[in-house]
């Protein structure tokens, strides 16, 4: 199997970068293969556009007559681009995306062939939902699923496919998928957004959630990661030695990009371009071979259809320029991990970020109430959030080379900390005149002043405001964005809602006027959610201690940090929002337990592949070179050998001992899965895979990477972490 290896390097050493060309502007590639607003004015009929542009912004429904005209303006513009079928793009509970090709061809009863594509093709699909994860929605004979056009994320071609975005749902109605909940989250928090901001602009009629992803990816030479079975299969090297240098010069963050690599990204960002994906920032990450892109920040949903899409997008142009993605959040042990950190804000449809301070104290007023609002809320459901980013996959990266860990808290600056602490001795009450003045003068005033300097520099919050938006770091880099932002969404909404009835309450009740009334209740919350604001170190033991004190979770694995979803509390939030229902809830619980015994699963499977096909063999055939050379010293110096084959003893020795180890922990990780496997509770199978198989990974790594410094370099027949780190 070493032949693989040098193979591999060899194909990777005679890469060279593919030209890639630039001509034009970027904006006038802009969005060209989109049915955006810029083809709906020229295909649609004056009806058509109005009907389509109010489902848009209002959420109204579509009728068949203007779906037909949709649909065949859809059609036309599609095959004049050369498209010749037309999919629902999904997102099934997967976590990838999926889509069922039709194509436009049909025939009349004549025999006639022709293009067809009506609106009943475009507002609903069929495809069979057996072979999807339902969490047990579905029974047997109810396998059909339905997909539903999604208007407010416009259709594009990828390909020769029109690709038209829906919701999933089953037979019987509950969501299957990933955006359904997340549309759901966004129209609870634009109506509660929208009431709030109306205290301060009666103008305001719809807020907008928007978010702005970064995502963090490793590039690995096409041929280097097949050589490797645990990339392949899972994502991320089970086992490899960590190479004489990583990261810890910093001198590939930021550093030049390597041409090979400019050219992947240039043609990334030039199709992008093409799909409406407005990706602006490419950088050299902080582990070798990691590298980073974001884009300017879009409406919530389209942002996450979008960043799903790029997933897509980047897979298939890293084939073509003979390299493998990895989007594992750990691929490499002891270097940095990969997130895709949220960058969320609320924007009205009068131009304000509800985050962002404005010119006058009724401004700031505004932005300390959404502000606050969303401290609140990330206070109380804390735990729920924390479950939205848990993966097999995340977990191993929480808590480890600069990614946050597992505790949630909110780094807000010692400056806005100060402001918190002036306002959290607001009087109780009516306020006087003296006081209303030093609020609203040296506070409120203040806070454009004080943010100019109050950038974050604490790399390792899970929720961190930065500027004019609060940055969420935990998501990984494999995650589907549309899950932590459902929950974030959800659970400000339900705060906004029971922060507008608190307000209004004071004024109707206490006879005070509006900005006394909001000052009381942001002053009550401030008290009340102060344990969730952190700034220093999230990795020491006395954050941990103290977390522990303040009643923050730390659920460090995933299957104790999914429980909280199906809490009492939890399922009275997802009902009163109306994001899901208890049944949808405990689906998502029940296929997310069984993405994690599965995908543990996968990798004790491959741990024996690897330990019995490659490492044990490998380590045998050197310990037979030294056990050859011993007995050849022997055969020349008699008893006298010893003198020379010391060293060789003593490595024969270890390499034994190593073997033994090696074996026995894999066989013992095997019966712990099939104990595991016969199990048919999904969260004591889980805590099962978690518990009683993980634990058994690190032991048969630390055998192998041992073993892997014993041997002959021309023998071990896995790509090394130098290999896999540093060939560009």
């Amino acid at each position: 199997m070493s032949l693989t290896r040098f193979t591999a390097l060899a194909d990777s050493n005679n890469r060279t970068p593919i030209a890639i060309e630039e001509k034009g502007r970027r904006s006038d590639l802009f969005g060209n293969n989109v049915f955006n607003d810029k083809r709906m004015l020229q295909y649609l009929t004056k009806d058509a556009l109005e009907s389509v542009k109010n489902a848009i912004s209002s959420g109204s429904k579509i009728n068949r007559k203007i779906a037909d005209q949709v649909a065949e303006a859809m059609k036309g513009w599609a095959i004049s681009m050369g498209a010749t079928h037309y999919t629902h793009w999904f997102q099934p509970l997967t976590g990838a995306t999926a889509e069922k090709h039709d194509a436009f061809f049909d025939l009349l009863p004549d025999g006639t062939a022709l293009e067809k594509f009506g609106g009943d093709q475009l507002v609903q699909q069929e495809p069979d939902a057996s072979s999807f994860p339902s969490g047990g929605i579905r029974n047997t004979f109810e396998a059909r699923g339905y997909t539903a056009w999604d208007p407010t994320s416009p259709a594009f071609i990828y390909g020769t496919t029109l690709c038209i975005p829906t919701i999933f749902v089953s037979y019987t109605g509950e969501a299957l998928d990933n955006k359904a909940p997340l549309l759901r989250a966004l129209a609870a928090v634009d109506e509660a957004a929208t009431a709030v901001a109306k205290y301060f602009d009666k103008n305001v009629s719809k807020v907008n959630a928007t978010l702005g992803w970064e995502q963090e990816y490793f590039l690995i030479d096409k041929a280097l990661a097949h050589s490797r079975p645990d990339i392949v299969l899972t994502g991320r090297t089970l086992v490899g030695n960590f190479a004489a240098k990583g990261q810890q010069l910093d001198d590939h963050y930021f550093g030049v990009i390597p041409s090979r690599v400019l050219s992947f990204m240039s043609e990334l960002e030039k199709e992008c371009t093409k799909l409406g994906v407005p990706v602006k920032t490419r950088h050299n990450e902080v582990a070798p071979n990691q590298f980073e892109l974001a884009p300017v920040f879009e409406e919530a949903n389209l942002a996450v259809d979008h960043n799903l899409l790029l997933m897509d997008v980047m897979d298939k142009v890293a084939d073509k320029h003979g390299f493998k993605v990895l989007f594992h959040e750990k691929p490499f042990a002891g270097i940095n991990g990969s997130g895709k950190h949220n960058n969320w804000s609320l924007a009205t449809d009068t131009g304000v970020n509800l985050l962002s301070p404005g010119s006058t104290p009724m401004k700031n007023l505004q932005f300390l109430t959404f502000f606050i609002n969303t401290i609140k809320a990330v206070d109380r459901y804390e735990e729920l959030l924390r479950s939205s980013i848990a993966s097999a996959s995340n977990d191993h990266r929480l808590g480890t080379n600069e990614a946050p860990p597992a505790i949630f808290s909110i780094f807000i600056g010692t400056q806005l900390s100060g402001v918190l602490d002036e306002l959290e001795g607001v009087s109780k009450g009516k306020l006087s005149p003296q006081e209303k003045t030093e609020l609203k003068l040296n506070v409120v005033g203040k806070i454009p002043e004080i943010l100019l300097d109050n950038t974050d520099r604490n790399r390792t919050s899970p929720f961190a405001f930065t500027g004019n938006k609060f940055e969420m770091r935990g998501v990984g880099a494999k995650t589907n964005s549309a899950k932590p932002m459902t929950i974030l969404n959800m659970i400000v909404a339900k705060q906004l809602q029971e922060f507008k009835k608190e307000v209004d309450a004071l004024i109707d009740k206490k006879d005070l006027k509006k900005d006394e009334a909001v000052f009381n209740i942001l002053r009550e919350y401030i008290k009340t959610s102060k344990r969730i604001r952190f700034d220093g170190d999230g990795y020491s033991k006395e954050w941990e201690n103290e977390a522990k004190k303040r009643k923050l979770s730390n659920n460090k694995n995933t299957p104790d940090a999914l429980q909280v979803l199906t809490s009492k509390e939890s399922l009275a939030l997802f009902k009163a929002t109306k994001v899901m229902s208890e049944v949808e809830v405990g689906a998502r619980l029940e296929v997310e337990l069984d993405t994690y015994i599965l995908n543990i699963q996968i990798e004790g499977r491959v741990y024996n592949e690897l330990v019995y096909g490659f490492i044990i063999p490998a380590a045998i055939a050197y310990q037979n070179k030294l056990i050859a050379n011993v007995t050849g010293l022997k055969d020349i110096y008699g008893a006298a050998h010893k003198k020379f084959s010391e060293g060789q003893l003593a490595m024969i020795e270890e390499i034994g001992e190593h073997l033994v180890e090696i074996k026995k922990m894999t066989d013992a990780m095997t019966d712990a899965r099939r104990r595991a496997n016969v199990i048919i509770d999904s969260k004591k199978k889980s805590e099962a895979y978690c518990q009683n198989v993980k634990p058994y990974f690190d032991v048969i790594r630390t055998h192998s990477d041992k073993l892997e410094k014993l041997m002959d370099d021309k023998l071990w027949p896995l790509t090394k972490y130098r290999e896999l780190l540093f060939i560009k």
